[in-house]
């Protein structure tokens, strides 16, 4: 274990709730979970206490996920994906109980109903997708949409132009219009069970953000749609807007020289900072919560 997590398991786990007005994210890992270093390092170049918790503190109560501001549920292939990206991970989030006996479940509907965020990045995305906590039109924590696999058959790896619903209201993707990150998953075609929620999520605004062609227009042609999902839709909020999943990694784009086509940036001016576009959607939330909190 290295000292970053260390800080957390050991003194600091005593300490979270001490101080009011930081913000604390819980990055959960465990059960092949793999990007929660990256998303943990995004959050503290924010200017928020993130820290790394393996999900079985969480069940064994030894973590309280009450302490915390944010649960954060990171990209990575959860169970090895075997019967479907985040389904074993959302059942086990959904019906593992607690010592006490409460189930973890409500916990998390308890959480969500302090107002308090909630952000899952693709195999976190899937997971709250099937646990009905996206897009969650009814209420009733019930599922109503699907991520499965790919249209093109087979797993993709590139970089996508995304654009933002300009009807939708989360702080996540505040002053954000168009962005571009990487996608690298194998299952992330968003599918609605009926033209019901589908109608809702538009009306609501819920589909946040779309894959776009080069001139940032919302398009189902692919490989810039990667994997075809109705409405062009790469992530979702509910309707709150205190939770959100996307599939596309923002944790992997927090540095320029992320971009493979870095030199080319540099040379022709296209970017003048050095840091990635990712880094936006971490530090929108951390700035949001912090001034709910003064």
């Amino acid at each position: 274990m290295n000292n970053q997590n260390q800080d957390f398991q050991n003194s600091e786990v005593n300490n979270v709730s001490e101080h009011k007005q930081q913000v604390k994210i819980l990055v959960v890992t465990g059960f092949g979970i793999n990007c929660e270093e990256e998303t943990a390092a995004a959050y503290r170049m924010s200017g928020a206490n993130a820290y790394i918790s393996h999900l079985n503190d969480l069940f064994s109560g030894k973590i309280k996920l009450g302490d915390f501001d944010l649960l954060h549920l990171p990209g990575g292939f959860s169970f090895g994906d075997d019967l479907g990206s985040g389904k074993v991970l959302a059942d086990k989030l959904k019906f593992k109980h607690l010592p006490d006996g409460v189930s973890f479940f409500s916990e998390i509907k308890k959480f969500l109903a302090e107002g308090k965020f909630i952000f899952g990045i693709c195999n976190g995305f899937q997971a709250l997708v099937k646990l009905g906590i996206l897009p969650n039109i009814s209420g009733n924590f019930e599922q109503e949409v699907t991520l499965t696999s790919n249209s093109s058959g087979h797993f993709e790896d590139r970089w996508c132009i995304l654009k933002r619903n300009r009807f939708n209201t989360s702080p996540f993707l505040s002053m954000i219009e168009n962005i571009e990150l990487p996608v690298r998953h194998g299952e992330g075609r968003l599918l609605f069970s009926n033209a019901i929620v589908r109608d809702k999520i538009i009306e609501m605004g819920l589909n946040c953000l779309s894959y776009c062609d080069l001139g940032g227009n919302p398009t189902d042609q692919y490989p810039m749609n990667p994997n075809g999902s109705e409405l062009n839709c790469a992530g979702l909020s509910d309707p709150t807007g205190r939770v959100l999943g996307i599939m596309p990694h923002p944790e992997a784009y927090l540095s320029l020289y992320n971009h493979p086509e870095w030199p080319s940036m540099k040379r022709h001016g296209k970017s003048e900072k050095e840091e990635g576009e990712g880094i936006k959607i971490f530090r929108n939330i951390v700035s949001h919560i912090r001034k709910n909190k003064a």
